[in-house]
């Protein structure tokens, strides 16, 4: 990669309210905190970008607030290099850091994005990000409908409740259906005209649980990931991971997912996972196999997400028919 001692270099260590920055310009270097709304991102980095040299942007693929500032600084003309954590976990090592903050990560990134040739980050489509905002704000209003039906069982209780505010809230779930409804097809016309989200949204519509707005929702959450991202590294993107906690023999906690990540995905699979083990032979065998075991409900559900996620991961790189055998390849069938 060319080092032209004209370029100036920023690192990001995103976090979920403040990104910390590094930043060099010759002689020149700074380093903070920058507050991680998209607006203040916008502002920051257009300050940094200069005509007469080129501006080299770092940060690391972690959590789900990198991708506003990486689309933000290519949009600008920045440089844009998007690192996975893990070389940079050994970057860190390399360098002997025994510490760790968010003002010597940043640093540490600085030092990156100088040193190591790096391959440029290519921002997703602008219909793929389109489609992760429908897919998130489907989301949303799927939640508040949920809501709205449970207010509304709760108003139907009791014959205290006045006729008028069931009705009003029966009417606030169907106008939430109708705009559903009305968005979920924007999206997918949006889907039909691209032929590779068209080929990815009939496969992931083919897995059992699965309808079209969960696709809408999966789709777009996983279009905007890089291909060569191992269905691990996906789990663990979705906050799926499972962290075990034990220190000597006196203190041992029970294995939980760690949270993590993508909230969207883990909204986006919940359902269908619970759909998934009552309707998919293979995922209910597997389900039961689970909770025989001594696994709660809950657990065995979250189990069968992260199959789900590996499988829809696979399904957006290679697109084909789902095939419940192959997930769950050592399932008895009843």
């Amino acid at each position: 990669m060319d080092q032209s001692p004209r370029s100036a270099f920023l690192s990001l260590d995103i976090g979920a309210a403040e990104h910390a920055f590094c930043f060099e310009d010759g002689n020149t270097s700074k380093a903070g905190k920058v507050d991680s709304a998209p607006e203040e991102v916008r502002r920051f980095i257009a300050s940094k970008v200069r005509k007469d040299r080129p501006l080299r942007v770092i940060m690391e693929a972690t959590g789900i607030y990198y991708l506003d500032a990486a689309v933000i600084a290519a949009e600008l003309g920045a440089e844009v290099f998007v690192v996975n954590p893990k070389a940079a976990h050994n970057f860190a090592k390399a360098l002997q850091q025994r510490s760790k903050t968010d003002a010597l990560d940043a640093a540490m990134l600085l030092e990156f994005v100088k040193r190591m040739p790096l391959k440029r980050w290519t921002p997703p489509s602008q219909s793929h990000l389109a489609l992760r905002y429908y897919g998130r704000y489907l989301t949303q209003l799927t939640e508040d409908c949920t809501a709205a039906k449970n207010r509304l069982h709760a108003l139907s209780s009791t014959q205290a409740c006045p006729k008028a505010l069931r009705t009003d809230m029966q009417r606030a779930i169907a106008g939430l259906e109708r705009r559903i409804d009305r968005l979920r097809g924007e999206a997918v016309e949006l889907i039909r005209e691209d032929p590779d989200l068209q080929s990815m949204f009939e496969a992931l519509i083919s897995m059992v649980g699965v309808a079209e707005t969960s696709a809408v929702s999966l789709l777009g959450e996983l279009a905007v990931l890089p291909r060569d991202m191992s269905a691990r590294a996906c789990v663990c993107h979705a906050g799926l991971d499972v962290r075990v906690f034990e220190s000597g023999s006196s203190l041992a906690k029970a294995p939980r997912i760690t949270r993590h990540g993508n909230k969207y995905l883990r909204r986006a699979l919940f359902h269908p996972a619970l759909v998934a083990g009552r309707h998919d032979p293979y995922a209910r065998a597997f389900k039961e196999r689970l909770i025989a075991r001594g696994k709660k409900k809950m657990q065995a559900n979250v189990a069968v997400m992260r199959k789900l996620l590996t499988a829809a991961w696979t399904l957006v790189k290679s697109p084909e028919k789902y095939d419940g055998s192959r997930l769950f390849p050592s399932q008895e069938i009843a």
